[in-house]
């Protein structure tokens, strides 16, 4: 008897929050019981075995049925809406892992009504003809080659009315190559493909192929066009491993920087000029290497590249991994990471090292982060354990500065009475940006904002989203029915999730003061004068007996304090005059408020304005 694996991981907010006690139901085809489990504090259930069938089926291209068994999933949780999701697909001796986003309720909703997901059986073994459009015309070309902390996908055809997600590019990545291929073929056939999809999914972001063409979005989960995404689906360990170990590479001709055109179809029941994913597995049977495999339906001269920087990541991977007996910065910063996640994660062990030092506390606690996350447990931070650690850090500290945005903002249970929409300013814009930031986090379907109190076009695309994800008359205008749903889901948000102290959102951490991620540029003085607060009183509540600050440190900031700034991105024709015309302050101000020494701008930056203006 063949047999597969499951496990289900239900988490929130980029991973920041696990969610507990969530009741999880494991169902065959016909929907009877076979599992009844309990997610635990990490927000997942323990791993159980399914019956399946012979993995050499889903190696045969000419195989004829279905190489795998499907079953169900049913999530409940009071204060959540249930989730079932049913199709998935379980191979021999591969672990499903099965990721579930549970929506919060709203503060006043009563109707409770069952979210369904299909998944569909994997891309390959579908008889489509793909038309996956190479850019011929000219379209907007970055400067470099950036890995995304998000990619943006369409639910649908590029001009179909269908729903935008914001996607981590990992996630991404694991998803379409989970619903793509078989994860029980060979090695070097899954490196390949998975080459090949990060490849054409940084194509697309590179050459900016639709959103040159007004389109809001970078890429779409139609196999016509591009390649598989399926919300909610599962993600495979074997392609999860390698997915981490690469996601930062790609293919490029040699002497060129832009992502090649990695086009591919089955290769049976469709052929293509590119690659054919089923000839990948002959090719790796006869020991040809992923590159060898690449150069097989490529051109000859391409190889592989690492992107030149990743989005979002506070501090980049040293380059040398670190184990016991590291010592130094590095394991420090990774040391002050581990500390922060544990208070959403408290399964991960208290690190008592000495800073600086990686002993064996430091390894207990990377290696139970590593076994909660679907890495390889060693104990040693590589590439992908040093960047996963980074991606939730930067997740659970987010939280933390939306709590402070929300005690700053003031906001209460009462809607304001203004209407607003496009061209609108103030606070009360503020307030819906950050209303809207907060709702984003945990609604896969409404996008972030800028929080700069002006009602742009990017405000007005997240309102359209809420309107139509709420069912209401998607205009963008923010009028009576707008606020009334916004604060709904808002406090709702507050009330169902279970939110660790210090990454809670809107209300402070109850305990006399929040939490502050230290950046690049932050001095005592400059935290102070921003949050209302003293140099000493900043000290003093954190035990600290120099005024030194490091970049990823977390400061405790008196809740007294208010701070007296919101945040402004750069746009371009920005100048600091305009800005302090337009905001009703001085060149001086933002100039102090920044530790700013010259003038300059650059388009993208983040500016801190005084919120008196």
């Amino acid at each position: 008897m063949a047999i597969g694996y499951l496990i289900t991981q239900t988490r929130t907010a980029s991973d920041a929050v696990p969610l507990e006690g969530i009741s999880i139901r494991i169902l065959d085809d016909e929907e009877r019981g076979i599992y009844e489990l309990m997610t635990n504090e990490s927000g997942e259930t323990p791993l159980v075995s399914l019956e399946t069938i012979d993995a050499s089926l889903s190696q045969d291209p000419y195989y004829p049925g279905q190489p795998f068994v499907s079953y169900d999933v049913l999530a409940q949780a009071e204060g959540f809406q249930p989730i079932y999701i049913s199709g998935i697909p379980i191979y021999e001796g591969e672990t499903a892992i099965l990721p579930i986003t549970m929506i919060p309720m709203q503060e006043v909703q009563r109707n409770i009504e069952t979210a369904r997901i299909t998944i569909e059986k994997p891309a390959v073994s579908r008889p489509e003809v793909r038309y996956q459009q190479e850019p011929v015309e000219e379209p907007r070309i970055l400067r470099q080659v950036v890995i995304p902390r998000v990619i943006t996908v369409h639910l649908g055809s590029p001009s179909s009315y269908a729903s935008n997600i914001q996607v981590p590019f990992t996630d991404y990545i694991k998803n379409v190559a989970s619903s793509e291929i078989y994860p029980t073929w060979p090695n070097a056939a899954l490196r390949a493909n998975i080459y090949a999809i990060i490849t054409f999914a940084l194509n697309r972001i590179y050459t900016e192929w639709y959103r040159s063409h007004g389109y809001s979005f970078d890429i779409t989960n139609s196999t016509a066009y591009d390649q598989a995404y399926v919300y909610g689906g599962p993600v495979y360990e074997s392609i999860s491993r390698i997915v981490d170990e690469i996601f930062n590479e790609y293919v490029r001709r040699q002497g060129q920087i832009a992502p090649f055109f990695t086009s591919f179809c089955n290769g049976t029941t469709v052929t293509c000029t590119g690659l054919s994913q089923w000839g990948t597995v002959s090719l790796a049977n006869q020991g040809l290497t992923p590159l060898q495999i690449l150069r097989s339906y490529y051109p000859n001269d391409i190889e592989v590249a690492q992107a030149s920087a990743i989005t979002d990541v506070i501090t980049s991977y040293p380059g040398t991994p670190l184990r016991v007996g590291s010592t130094g910065l590095d394991v420090q910063t990774i040391q002050t990471y581990l500390n922060r996640i544990r208070k959403n994660y408290p399964a991960i062990p208290v690190i008592t090292d000495e800073e600086g030092v990686f002993g064996s506390s430091t390894n207990a606690a990377v290696r139970k982060f590593q076994s909660v996350f679907n890495l390889g447990v060693d104990g040693i931070v590589g590439k992908a354990t040093w960047y996963k650690i980074s991606e939730i850090y930067t997740a659970v500290t987010r939280l933390a500065e939306l709590d402070s945005e929300g005690t700053t903002l003031g906001i209460g249970t009462v809607p304001p009475n203004t209407v607003l929409r496009q061209g609108s300013r103030g606070n009360d814009v503020l307030t819906l940006q950050h209303i809207l930031n907060v709702i984003a986090e945990f609604y896969p379907y409404i996008p972030s904002v800028s929080q700069d109190g002006i009602f742009g076009s990017g405000t007005r695309q997240a309102v359209i989203a809420f309107q139509q994800d709420m069912g209401l008359d998607p205009d963008g205008i923010v009028g009576a029915n707008t606020w009334k749903a916004l604060y709904n889901t808002y406090l709702g948000i507050q009330e169902n999730v279970p939110l660790p102290p210090g990454s809670g959102t809107g209300s402070g951490s109850g305990s006399g003061y929040f939490e502050y991620t230290v950046k690049s540029g932050d001095t005592l003085w400059l935290l102070a004068q921003r949050f209302g607060t003293t140099v000493d009183a900043i000290k003093s509540l954190n035990g600290l007996t120099s005024n030194n600050l490091s970049i990823g440190q977390v400061l405790k900031i008196p809740e007294s304090g208010t701070p007296a700034y919101f945040q402004y991105t750069v746009k371009s024709g920005d100048t600091l005059w305009l800005l302090a015309q337009r905001f009703g302050t001085t060149v001086d101000a933002i100039k102090r408020l920044n530790g700013l020494t010259g003038n300059n701008l650059s388009i993208g930056q983040v500016l801190l304005i005084p919120s008196n203006s």
